[in-house]
């Protein structure tokens, strides 16, 4: 769970620390307080997009940090050991500073990471909710996804089968395509390659011929330094009061102690070993010595020739090897083209094949997709059922297409509302309060379990029993998963295990947010205020204590 969070000079929040415990934390506070600006600072330290904007005006940077606590099956463990991350004690902590130049910088346990890296770390902590997936909802593009997350372990299989064979099926319609193209461009491009052939030939590359003429060419620039080191090494080691002198003299010395004691026995033959070796040696380096000639021709072949390699990696590729490679490459292509209406006509049938197994692959994936989507539609019917949306009828309608990477179809979510009124599209027929219950209902079907939910006001647009049963489906999902809910409902406020008032105030001509957790009399005068706005009456107040209650009895049952 998000154990604490904090946040410095972001927008218009100077400085704040705050503390979350397990279960259902609701956020309320007047509009304009940042209640949404720290559901912001919670994106960004997730891995969403910065801006030099939420840099506190007159600062030079905002820091966000947030501290989890997670066990050690949690699939954040995992990911964060792919990337070099230790998660000591179950503990990860997120921290994300943004400068007023734009510029990030993110951290995982102290240690730097890519942006890419913080959210997917991240995506696996937290789950943010809110008004904005309305929209997404409203996107029929987006439920096929939907679908097929919903039924993973069985879809995502066959969607991966599925894929293989497209990519193959595109792969050689893209070979067909590339042969069909008119004359006159195949005639330039045959030119083309013919004269690339023709160079590559002409230059008679050997594989690693430039490593080895780079070798080459260092030991004849260095030549003199190369020959004297030698020189005096042999010296060093070769005649009277040399190396090799002094060790066989020690070999002589040491044979005596070995017949004195034989335990010596194993010395003497690393002594003599090591003076048969040297012998060796100096006999290589004074045969070296004799091979050794400065050839001051052959260096400027070299150099030459190294320009002439250089010359054709600017072309083809950053190695000899990548040379060859696009010249055996280029050499096919030539073949096809030459070949072309052979190559076609092979290439066809190819197709034809693929077609079948892609098509057969395709229907496969259709039919494991409307299994699931039977699944989902009584799920969601299920749960719109508690939100007062029994009568709604909800179906997920299948749209044939052409094959493409996700399959041979599409998919949009249908809705009926009311009684007697056909099925239409989920985008054109759902009003504000609906796609909020919508959402809801999904989120609950769809709950991946991360250690913390976020909804951002997803109870926009409803009201009396219909918010008292959005506030029990959220504290259910609070049951399994720490929850943060911003609201402005008193019945969401009721269900909170923890309350917190967010509020704004001018210290020294700068506005700033606050935040404070409130007790049982806070609380009290808090939800009144949600029910009948800046006036408190005792009425209010007789409400908002019948409100804690009947939410309290909710909670026990």
């Amino acid at each position: 769970m998000l154990q604490e969070l904090s946040i410095r000079n972001f927008a218009i929040i100077d400085k704040i620390s705050i503390s979350f415990s397990e279960g259902l934390t609701v956020l309320t506070g007047e509009t304009g307080a940042g209640k949404s600006i720290i559901i912001d600072a919670v994106h960004l330290l997730v891995g969403g997009r910065g801006s030099a904007e939420f840099v506190r005006h007159g600062e030079k940077k905002a820091e966000i940090e947030g501290l989890f606590y997670i066990h050690d099956e949690h699939s954040c463990m995992e990911k964060a050991k792919e990337i070099g991350i230790d998660a000591e004690e179950g503990m990860v902590v997120l921290r994300r500073e943004i400068s007023n130049t734009g510029k990030s910088v993110c951290r995982i346990n102290g240690k730097l990471v890519t942006i890419s890296a913080m959210r997917e770390i991240g995506s696996s902590l937290i789950d943010i909710h809110g008004q904005h997936e309305h929209q997404e909802l409203m996107n029929d593009a987006l439920h096929l996804l939907l679908l097929d997350q919903y039924g993973k372990e069985e879809i995502m299989p066959a969607r991966e089968r599925y894929a293989k064979v497209y990519e193959k099926y595109v792969d050689v319609q893209n070979k067909i395509d590339e042969l069909s193209k008119n004359e006159q461009q195949m005639a330039h491009r045959l030119d083309l390659l013919q004269f690339q052939v023709q160079e590559i030939e002409k230059a008679n590359l050997q594989a690693d011929e430039d490593e080895l003429l780079e070798e080459e060419r260092k030991r004849l620039a260095n030549f003199e330094k190369l020959f004297a080191s030698l020189k005096d090494g042999y010296e060093q080691l070769q005649g009277d009061q040399r190396g090799l002198d002094y060790i066989g003299h020690a070999m002589s010395i040491l044979e005596t102690a070995a017949e004195i004691d034989h335990k010596y026995q194993s010395i003497i033959e690393t002594v003599s070993n090591s003076y048969y070796m040297l012998e060796d040696a100096v006999s290589t380096i004074r045969t070296e010595l004799d091979l050794l000639e400065y050839d001051p021709m052959r260096l400027n072949e070299i150099e030459s020739r190294l320009n002439e390699i250089s010359q054709l990696k600017r072309k083809y590729g950053y190695s000899v090897q990548n040379i060859l490679d696009y010249h055996k490459k280029i050499k096919e292509e030539i073949e096809s083209i030459l070949n072309k209406e052979d190559r076609i006509e092979e290439l066809q049938k190819q197709l034809d094949r693929l077609k079948i197994q892609l098509m057969e692959k395709g229907r496969q994936l259709t039919e494991i997709r409307k299994k699931w989507a039977n699944k989902l539609t009584s799920a969601i019917h299920r749960e719109l059922k508690e939100l007062y949306m029994d009568q709604t009828v909800f179906a997920v309608i299948f749209n044939e297409q052409p094959p493409n990477g996700h399959g041979l179809e599409s998919i949009q979510f249908y809705i009926s509302t009311n009684p007697g009124e056909p099925l239409k599209p989920l985008s054109k027929v759902a009003s504000g309060g609906e796609l909020s219950r919508m959402m809801l209902a999904l989120k609950t079907i769809f709950s991946t379990r991360v250690t913390s939910v976020i909804f951002d006001e997803v109870d926009t647009g409803v009201s009396g029993r219909v918010a008292q049963a959005m506030a029990e489906k959220i504290y259910k999902i609070s049951v399994n998963s720490q929850v943060l809910c911003i609201s402005h409902l008193p019945q969401v406020a009721a269900m909170a295990d923890h309350h917190m008032l967010i509020s704004k105030e001018i210290i020294e001509g700068r506005t700033r947010t606050t935040i404070k957790s409130l007790n049982e009399k806070e609380k009290i005068k808090e939800i009144g205020r949600l029910i009948s706005g800046t006036e408190i009456t005792e009425i209010t107040k007789r409400h908002a204590k019948e409100l804690l209650q009947t939410a309290y009895t909710l909670k026990k049952s």
